[in-house]
């Protein structure tokens, strides 16, 4: 029996952003991204690379007033295709757990694709969130878009910076450790025929 294809292609419009989307869970990470907010960019497509989902996306935002619109609408949209994606969920592994380093800094982070949105955020220094990367991408950002995307994902995450001092290092270790736990939790166990839950669904 061939498996279902864990693909989806979504839109978002709206008076801030306008963002067509597409993924594929099996792919190889491919990705061609363009959201005019180019570390957001950098971000997403290492989301794409380490979590071997190919991934497109277009967006065209008020990103001369602030890039808050673009990058929490864009993990709006990605939740809701992961969401969609994913399906019945069955025969996934489910958890994923992930520690990366990128020079200085060390991220780890947890996912459960559980079906109850959950996010647990720490570890970041004192006035990261002010601080603008690329000079236009405010650290505020990383967490802003995590809460869209598990919010609309409907996955439990625990993200974690274990160490750090620049600011570029560190988004990019919570980044890549979110994707390599994602990557695990979506894998499909050949072990499992059913949904892994004891409920039956997720």
């Amino acid at each position: 029996m061939t498996a279902p294809q864990r693909t989806a292609a979504l839109e978002r419009s709206t008076s801030e952003s306008e963002i067509s989307l597409s993924i594929d869970l099996d792919g190889t990470g491919a990705s061609t991204i363009d959201t005019g907010v180019p570390f957001f960019d950098h971000m997403l497509t290492a989301f794409a690379r380490h979590s071997l989902t190919d991934l497109t996306v277009k967006a065209v935002g008020d990103v001369h007033i602030d890039v808050h619109h673009t990058v929490e609408d864009t993990g709006i949209l990605l939740g809701q295709a992961i969401l969609e994606a994913l399906g019945d969920k069955r025969g996934i592994t489910r958890y994923g757990d992930a520690l990366v380093p990128l020079d200085e800094a060390l991220a780890q982070a947890v996912v459960d694709i559980s079906g109850r949105p959950y996010l647990v955020h720490s570890g970041e220094p004192a006035g990261f969130e002010y601080h603008l990367i690329g000079g236009h991408f405010t650290g505020s950002m990383v967490r802003h878009f995590f809460e869209a995307l598990i919010l609309n994902a409907r996955l439990t995450a625990h993200i974690r910076l274990v160490e750090g001092r620049d600011p570029h290092h560190i988004a990019e270790a919570e980044f890549k450790a979110f994707a390599r736990a994602f990557r695990q939790a979506k894998s499909l166990d050949p072990l499992e025929t059913g949904v892994p839950s004891t409920k039956g669904a997720l």
